[in-house]
């Protein structure tokens, strides 16, 4: 039985899953909404933390039907089935409960083979499944060395036996990744072939929680050069961003990424290679068109297809020249639904059509900033980067007829939430 310091430390770390939930019988289990009220869920015996801080509470003075720990729990996102959409789902032994807004929904309790037929009692852990990431929605379950992956839409079950991926005494998603908690170690999967990254397991207390003596990066906290690259907050100027249709905005700095539109998760950085594999170094300018992320290293671009993660395309990296018709830019961005692609050089803007071959740029109209060090465009207008500040147009449009800079804000006490 684990010691109350490192069932806290890892309840600790439970907090920070995006989704879900995570176990209990031996221990833990967890769990967290998407959007809405916040509420991450971490289970320890016969209680249950919620939130990041706050003392302990029993289980039943929440759920009240809930008598002792559950073996795994997690929260159910389809927004097409309003009546599973947001819903609270409770694993015992082989019973499950469902509970909608708070309140244990009619029918429940039922046993768990009739409520996701096939799928076994007594599990380890379990974690919804995203489409975005998996190959279709549903849920994956885990029961010692087995995982069972089980269909929403079809409510298919598939049983699998991934050498790396098992004995998983908690699962969560967090920020589009899968990870599968094995004591105090953990390792990241791919959800849909049971891959694991090279570099794993890891131990937890390096990452997921605050151990005296401990965290990630340990190593390099005597290096105030590397912990300002890692540090959103640290006034460090940004690289590039970049905004898809899909939502995601991607900051970049110094061989690292943050994810913007991840606020209530926390913002971390992660290396490049993390999320586009063989990409290292500087990224210099980002957009994104048509499902595709392009990022651009000095004279080189790079191509990475969405979907199940990211995949970069053959043939890549290649000149700018050759791809957009371009030698060099300062910054580039597109806007949401649009083919058209803006290029800053110095003062001046020009224009590519994404969907002409070749591509050429327009010709050069002026803008009111004299250098500029990124640019984004997303649903609410244009960014402009420059430093540790950023300007902010409506429109394409009114960037070109400015006739001097708009208001500077501060990225990190905008975008990051900084601390002035």
């Amino acid at each position: 039985m684990r010691s109350t310091t490192g069932a806290l430390c890892l309840a600790w770390a439970l907090t920070l899953s995006l989704a879900h939930p995570l176990r209990g019988r031996a221990g833990e289990a967890g769990a967290r909404s998407h959007g809405g009220a916040e509420t991450q869920l971490n289970e320890t015996g016969d209680h249950v933390w919620k939130g990041f801080h706050g003392a302990a509470q029993l289980i039943n003075a929440t759920w009240p039907e809930i008598q002792g720990p559950v073996d795994a729990a997690l929260r159910i996102h389809r927004q097409g089935h309003p009546g599973v959409h947001h819903s609270l789902y409770l694993f015992q032994g082989l019973q499950v409960w469902a509970y909608a807004e708070g309140r244990l929904r009619p029918g429940y309790p039922r046993p768990i083979g009739e409520e996701f037929k096939g799928v076994p009692g007594h599990l380890d852990s379990a974690v919804e499944c995203h489409p975005e990431e998996c190959l279709a929605e549903g849920l994956l379950f885990f029961k010692g060395p087995d995982v069972f992956s089980y269909g929403l839409e079809l409510g298919a079950l598939k049983r699998y036996t991934w050498p790396r991926v098992g004995n998983c005494t908690a699962a969560v998603r967090w920020l589009e990744r899968y990870y599968c908690f094995q004591g105090p170690r953990f390792l990241r999967f791919q959800p849909h072939t049971g891959e694991v990254p090279a570099g794993y397991p890891r131990d937890a207390r390096d990452y997921f929680m605050r151990c005296p003596g401990r965290g990630h990066g340990h190593e390099t906290r005597g290096n105030a050069t590397a912990m300002a690259i890692r540090d959103p907050c640290s006034g460090q100027p940004f690289q590039a961003f970049s905004a898809d249709d899909a939502g995601r905005t991607y900051a970049f700095r110094g061989g690292q990424y943050f994810r913007l539109d991840s606020k209530r998760d926390g913002w971390h950085s992660w290396p490049l290679n993390h999320t586009w594999q063989d990409l290292a170094g500087q990224v210099d300018s980002a957009f994104s068109w048509d499902n595709k992320l392009y990022l651009i290293q000095g004279t080189l671009v790079s191509i990475y297809r969405a979907g199940h993660g990211y995949t970069r395309v053959q043939g890549y990296p290649r000149s700018l020249q050759d791809e957009l018709g371009i030698a060099r830019a300062d910054a580039t961005f597109t806007c949401p639904g649009s083919e058209q692609l803006f290029v800053i050089q110095g003062n001046r803007m020009r224009q590519v059509d994404l969907k002409q071959s070749p591509r050429r740029p327009g010709p050069e109209t002026p803008i009111p900033h004299a250098h500029v060090d990124s640019a984004m465009c997303n649903a609410e207008g244009v960014y402009i980067f420059h430093g540790d500040s950023f300007h902010h147009y409506a429109s394409v449009a009114e960037l070109r007829g400015n006739p001097s800079p708009s208001a500077p804000q501060s990225v990190t006490a905008v975008l990051f939430g900084c601390p002035h």
